[in-house]
């Protein structure tokens, strides 16, 4: 069976670990490769290279890094099909939700084509006389990226293409669970005219990244992923003085309000819950029906959706699948687990997903319902990253908003409403980064910065948008004076003031 190794210094090599993780398409459940898992020194090494290719990649003009960007930008889109069944094959989506994970990534990159704008800096003439002041951006080294399983394209297009437009260069550490995509990126990068060295690609495990996070010449490190880890990852790099932007955990809820037109809820949360099998850090896991009233209508409406669901594999003959597997067997039984523990602990199954029926062999379960979830139960605690919705029912408007400003986490969340006042006090109220009005799942577009509060996020600055820039760069201030005659002029001993 073939191992999959790294892209180092322009071209895919062999890791000599030794040590390898299996690979699966979760639709089959039969394993599809082997992926390395590379050493400390190999990674070491891909660091290295990229810390020499930053001093000259750093030098080539905004202008020319964006030009290169562009190129890349036209290949994915001409192999947006390719990328498309890379992802499909291993992570286990639909195929047109693949398509759509590729395009959301794509609108990074053409943020990162106006560089030459968005890196200009400052400037402000005569702030003391015949004194000016300007700022710079410059580009802070190697940056890592380390991204998770469930957006194995659309994550890193997050993270390297800022990075490489503000004159940086990169390691990224993609998912052992499915890499492949990472690679085929780097081979459409170097197509595109990026100079060896400036973009490489480490697969591995914790060995490999406790590496990003400790070497000295990484300058900045880039993660999504869970709370735990990302704790980890932030404080372990910041520890070693990097620059850490760590996007952990989310439980998203949807408010739907007694005036909300409920068809459109409806329609908006089977996608948002079940969609990409409830694998999204911004999927819509709990929600909260406001008024009895509400709750049972919402509770009618998603049993008759819950039944037309159509599970199967990613990629078939004809129309697309709404649902498709999940990513491993193993992550199947967690979220068979979570189903149970809701039971255990109180919640109504409405609908059991374990029950479907689903032909094949893959990782597949039907979406869940449970009603009269409670803030404490675990299924309204945790993460589920699972196709299970619960209904946490609200009294209130101002209960709705307590429960959900009441959780840990703060990633992402929706009101649907005709009312105008209510949504403007939802917005200005709830604790969370990311907020839709009638839109179930509010990420931003790529001009806008992409981030949540509370344990949703660990470090100050958001990914891409104007935070990206940020991110990937240092600002350098500069004061000067250019009087006549200051060569005449004799020193000073006192606090300089304009």
């Amino acid at each position: 069976m073939s191992i999959l190794g790294n892209f180092i210094n322009g071209q895919v090599v062999a890791s000599q670990s030794g040590r390898t993780a299996p690979v699966y398409n979760p639709a089959t459940g039969q394993q599809s490769l082997q992926v390395a898992l590379s050493s400390a020194d190999e990674t070491r090494e891909a660091v290295r290279l990229a810390h020499e290719a930053f001093t000259s990649w750093s030098k080539v003009t905004p202008l020319k890094r964006s030009r290169i960007l562009f190129k890349f930008k036209a290949l994915v889109e001409e192999h947006a099909d390719e990328l498309a069944r890379l992802i499909a094959s291993e992570h286990g989506k639909v195929f047109s939700d693949a398509k759509g994970e590729v395009t959301r990534g794509l609108e990074v990159v053409e943020f990162a084509c106006g560089i030459p704008h968005l890196q200009k800096g400052e400037h402000s003439m005569n702030v003391g006389t015949g004194v000016d002041s300007y700022s710079m951006m410059q580009p802070l080294g190697v940056c890592a990226g380390i991204s998770p399983f469930n957006f194995p394209a659309m994550v890193p297009m997050w993270m390297f293409p800022i990075a490489l437009a503000c004159g940086n260069t990169f390691v990224m550490k993609p998912s052992e669970k499915d890499p492949s995509t990472s690679i085929r990126l780097a081979e459409l990068l170097q197509e595109a005219g990026l100079p060896d060295g400036v973009f490489n690609v480490v697969n591995g495990d914790k060995e490999s990244v406790d590496v990003l996070l400790t070497d000295e010449r990484v300058q900045a490190v880039s993660f999504v992923g869970s709370t735990p880890i990302a704790e980890y990852i932030y404080a372990t790099a910041s520890a070693h003085g990097k620059r850490v932007q760590a996007l952990g955990g989310a439980k998203n809820h949807m408010v739907i309000m007694p005036d909300a037109d409920l068809d459109q809820a409806v329609g908006a949360l089977m996608g948002a819950a079940y969609g990409s099998a409830g694998e999204r850090c911004m999927a819509i896991s709990v929600a909260v029906p406001v008024g009895e009233e509400t709750a049972s209508r919402l509770r009618e409406k998603l049993v008759a959706e819950l039944g037309k669901l159509r599970v199967g594999p990613g990629i078939v003959d004809g129309p697309d699948n709404d649902m498709g597997p999940l990513i491993t067997r193993e992550h199947l039984e967690k979220v068979k687990g979570y189903i149970q523990a809701g039971v255990d602990e109180g919640a109504e199954l409405v609908v059991d997903g374990r029950e479907a029926s689903i032909e094949g062999d893959g990782f597949f379960l039907g979406g869940s319902l449970f009603d009269h979830v409670k803030p404490g139960m675990r299924i309204h605690s945790e993460e589920i990253f699972g196709p299970v919705l619960a209904i946490a029912r609200a009294a209130s408007f101002d209960d709705a908003v307590k429960m959900i400003n009441d959780h840990e986490f703060g990633n992402g969340t929706a009101i649907f409403t005709r009312d105008g006042d209510a949504a403007r006090q939802y917005c200005e109220q709830i604790q969370v980064g990311m907020v839709g009005v009638n839109v179930p799942i509010p990420v931003p577009m790529a001009f806008h910065s992409f981030g949540g509060w509370k344990r949703s996020l660990f470090g100050p600055l958001h990914m891409h948008g104007p935070d990206g820039v940020r991110f990937n760069t240092r600002m350098k201030t500069i004061t000067q004076r250019w009087p006549s005659g200051i060569r005449e002029e004799t020193n000073h001993f006192t606090m300089p003031t304009h």
